[in-house]
């Protein structure tokens, strides 16, 4: 037996996205003001984008709250967004370029980049083919249907070319598959086979070579290669213990690219100092032992399966934001979940947390709410 509570969903994690999503409203305000007085003759321009879609998004998610039926376990539902998703991942690889790279899928003024949606759709799938063959997953032979859905999902990303977030989802569903019960000696094996052409990419693009390059020897190229992660540092260093204070940042007059999107993280650090950053860790820290928490008390393995995967994809991402910001690993556009600006990250992990809470709200018969 399961009950369904409406709107008994984890206050926790609800409470912790409205103030990361607040807090990446403001900071994108912030952040973003020079920017787009520049470039838009608006300098809230970016500020109001980010609060519409959040404002939207946030009432579908409320609405999608309301559905007692488990809509997202239907065959049909995952397939839709599976397809979906894959359609527009060979779509974009023939649309006008958009800043020398194939990741948007544009149409009209609508655009959207549907690695972010991949990241829910494979979850998803992962968790149904889980729940189906979940006495058979001993088998090596049973894994070459999922492993070849998500390889060839990576191997489009990094087409785009996005070699980050391809490596990323690869990453994060082979964890997934791992908790599904796929044995050590196997997933080893598939860890090791997907070293030799992960490398290929990686050797292929003399950009990406420089990068990894300018990781390992970041003093010599600091005028070149290093330059957005030095001035990055730069930002987190200068804010000190409590910060320039809101709104007073001079890295974000263009000494430092990205300052709105994928590097944020460091004009909180500027802004706010180390007790800001501190307490932006502590609401990601908050969100992925919620997540946990609902993984562990989901009524269904399925739900348990697709709750962990959509955790350790917003916890790992806010991870390898946080760290190449702080130079602990090589430059990488990837967002940060909640506080950067970018209406196709905002819009998915939305849908992620929506999703984490709808599965909050249904309980097994001797289960509870934590």
């Amino acid at each position: 037996m399961e009950t369904f509570r409406t709107y008994g969903f984890d206050k926790a994690l609800f409470v912790t996205t409205i103030i990361l999503l607040l807090l990446g409203s403001l900071m994108v305000m912030s952040a973003s003001g020079v920017f787009a007085e520049r470039t838009y003759q608006k300098e809230l321009y970016f500020f109001s984008q980010q609060l519409i879609g959040a404002a939207v998004v946030t009432v579908v998610v409320m609405l999608l709250l309301r559905i007692r039926k488990p809509f997202y376990k239907s065959p049909v539902f995952i397939f839709a967004l599976l397809g979906l998703t894959l359609a527009m991942l060979l779509v974009v690889l023939v649309m006008p370029p958009v800043a020398k790279t194939n990741r948007w899928f544009v149409l009209g003024g609508f655009r959207f980049q549907p690695s972010e949606l991949a990241k829910i759709s494979l979850v998803l799938f992962l968790a149904w083919f889980l729940d189906k063959k979940r006495e058979k997953m001993g088998e090596l032979k049973i894994l070459l249907i999922p492993l070849g859905v998500v390889g060839l999902f990576t191997a489009l990303i990094i087409r785009e070319p996005d070699f980050g977030t391809g490596v990323l989802v690869l990453g994060l569903c082979l964890i997934v598959l791992f908790l599904g019960g796929v044995r050590p000696k196997h997933f080893a094996w598939i860890s090791l086979a997907v070293i030799p052409p992960l490398a290929f990419f990686l050797l292929s693009a003399p950009y990406r070579v420089n990068r990894i390059l300018a990781f390992f020897s970041p003093q010599s190229s600091v005028e070149s290669l290093n330059f957005q992660v030095a001035q990055s540092k730069f930002a987190v260093g200068s804010g000190g213990l409590f910060g320039v204070s809101f709104g007073e940042s001079i890295q974000k007059m263009f000494f430092l690219p990205c300052s709105h999107t994928d590097f944020i993280f460091a004009i909180i650090a500027e802004e706010f100092g180390l007790l800001g950053t501190l307490f932006v860790i502590a609401l990601f820290t908050i969100l992925v032992w919620r997540g946990i928490i609902i993984s562990i008390k989901a009524p269904d393995y399925f739900s348990q399966i697709a709750a962990a995967g959509l955790t350790l994809f917003l916890g790992f991402q806010a991870m390898l934001n946080i760290t190449v910001v702080l130079g602990l690993a090589p430059a990488k556009g990837v967002p940060l979940p909640l506080l950067s600006y970018g209406r196709s990250s905002m819009v998915c992990t939305l849908l992620a947390i929506g999703l984490l809470l709808h599965i909050s709200q249904r309980h097994g018969d001797k289960r509870s709410a934590a």
